[in-house]
This record gives C-alpha cells, structure tokens and sequence, in this order.
C-alpha cells in the first residue's frame, strides 16, 4: 500500500513539473485581422449617411470576442435615455459633425435593461460636452452618458471593449 501511495505521488509530481516546466507560448488569432483604409471608412460613411434615420456598421462584429468595432452615423438624436455599462468601456472617435454629450454624474431611477446595462430618462451632475470631427472620447464603463445631435448629422467609430466574451 505504502508503495502504491509513493508511486502515485512520484507520478503526480512528475507529470506536475513536466506540465510547469512547459514553455509558454503565445496566444494564437481567434479571427482574421481587420483593415479598413481611409477610403473604405469613408465609403462606409457615405453608405450609412445615405439611408434615412440613424444607422450603424459593424466592421468588427462582437460575437465571441470582448470587443465591437461599428461606425456609427446620427442624422439626429434627441432625448435619449442616459446609459451606463457595467461591463464594457466605449472609445469614440468622430468621423464628422457635431455632438453634445453628458458624461458622468448618476442615473436618477435607473432600469436595467439586460444584465448590466442601465437607462434613465435622467441623470444628476454630468458634464456637458461637445465634440467634432478628429475628437476621442473615452468612455470607461460604469460612466454615465448621453448623446444628442442636432443639425447636419454625427458620424463617428466606436471601439467598445466588453469584459467578458460575448455569446
């Protein structure tokens, strides 16, 4: 028995320091990588400016991954819910236009919609802000925030990088 014990053991830590003295690889790809030139963001752009109401493109779709790359085009946003993401932080670089946004502050009487994602008719103590064309906006989750466009139309990239991969 005692023998059978000893082996079990020298076969346990011999398989255990085989599997540590591994060395590490790198990761591989999950997917391709994506490149858009300027020329094709534009022509996304110009695409989605095209169709009536406020429209959106994903070139990097967020399936099975933790992030979402979309292009984003307003032709107006008015009244919308303030939001904020428990796990996913939003980047927005603007492509064109103009837009005001709220960011910070708290939601007054928050729903949540899914899991961990709140809308509020209203927030307390954000900060008014206006952004144009060649602005990066970085939103880290957990921010309040609203978006309004008025005039001649909004247009930006958004990178949002989730927590957690999604289904």
């Amino acid at each position: 028995m005692i023998l059978k014990t000893a082996s079990l053991f020298v076969l346990s830590a011999a398989s255990f320091s085989f599997a540590v003295g591994q060395a590490a690889v790198p990761s591989t790809a999950s997917r391709p990588f994506v490149i858009r030139t300027k020329q094709q963001v534009s022509d996304i752009n110009k695409e989605i400016e095209a169709k009536p109401g406020n429209q959106q493109f994903d070139v990097a779709a967020q399936t099975g991954t933790q992030m979402r790359v979309a292009v984003f085009h307003d032709e107006k946003r008015e009244n919308d819910l303030h939001e904020v993401h428990d796990g996913s932080d939003d980047v927005y670089y603007v492509l064109d236009g103009e837009a005001t946004l709220i960011l910070g502050g708290s939601l007054i009487e928050p729903n949540q919609i899914s899991p961990g994602e709140w809308r509020s008719k209203n927030a307390n103590g954000g900060q008014k802000v206006v952004i144009r064309k060649g602005d990066l906006v970085v939103v880290p989750r957990g921010t309040p925030h609203q978006r309004t466009v008025t005039g001649n139309g909004f247009s930006m990239i958004i990178v949002k990088i989730f927590e957690t991969r999604q289904p």
